[in-house]
């Protein structure tokens, strides 16, 4: 009766993934759609970790199960593993970073190798409440990459709230959207968790057939 009640607490589920280098402010993100809290102090992720907000899109309430994985080189195979999951992906770089920027097309390149061929993308430019002074990537830098890949585009700001929102609910849309245009006995991949906190998970996952939880109208 308990699971019953709790499918009946949402239309569709989407499982979205934060990737990027370490320090782009990819968990701060998380914590703001989510908690709507900021923190400076924000320890790095190690692995993966996930949490969970439902909202409503286009009169769908949508749980959204977003899994913000580690920037580091050698967390990069654990990261993989839930490419195959993921119905969206977020591209987070630093505007203050080149170098989280130029590394933006090897994530590209990963996503290509290990997620679904139709997983929906989005390019998020973080930290645009910085000085002007410390920024180094210019919006049109970002907004023509994102282009040059045919998706989505935001500047955001974990710390002020900026377009954070907008960020999932675009992402969010986009993939209800696919998947109420896609064949409705198509059973995607979605990650099995292995154990569950009330808003947070660990790592120790797979991948693994389930049907879609998606609503398909």
């Amino acid at each position: 009766m308990a699971v019953a009640r709790a499918r009946n607490d949402y239309d569709c589920l989407i499982k979205l993934l934060l990737i990027g280098d370490s320090g782009v402010g990819k968990s701060c993100l998380l914590l703001r759609f989510t908690d709507d809290s900021f923190t400076t102090s924000f320890i790095t992720t190690i692995g993966i970790d996930f949490k969970i907000r439902t909202v409503e899109v286009d009169g769908k309430r949508i749980k959204m199960q977003i899994w913000d994985t580690a920037g580091q080189e050698r967390f990069r195979t654990i990261t993989t593993a839930y490419y195959r999951g993921a119905m969206g992906i977020v591209l987070v770089y630093d505007v203050t970073d080149e170098s989280s920027f130029n590394n933006i097309r090897n994530w590209i390149v990963n996503i290509e190798q290990h997620a679904s061929d139709n997983v929906n993308k989005i390019l998020v430019g973080n930290k645009a409440d910085m000085d002007e002074s410390k920024r180094v990537v210019p919006t049109s830098r970002g907004k023509a990459l994102a282009d040059e890949y045919g998706i989505r585009f935001f500047e955001t700001s974990a710390k002020t709230n900026l377009n954070v929102e907008q960020v999932f609910f675009s992402i969010a849309r986009d993939i209800k959207q696919r998947l109420s245009e896609s064949d409705p006995k198509a059973e995607p991949q979605s990650i099995k968790i292995n154990k569950v906190e009330p808003n947070r998970g660990s790592y120790a996952s797979t991948a693994s057939p389930q049907k879609s939880a998606c609503c398909s109208t």
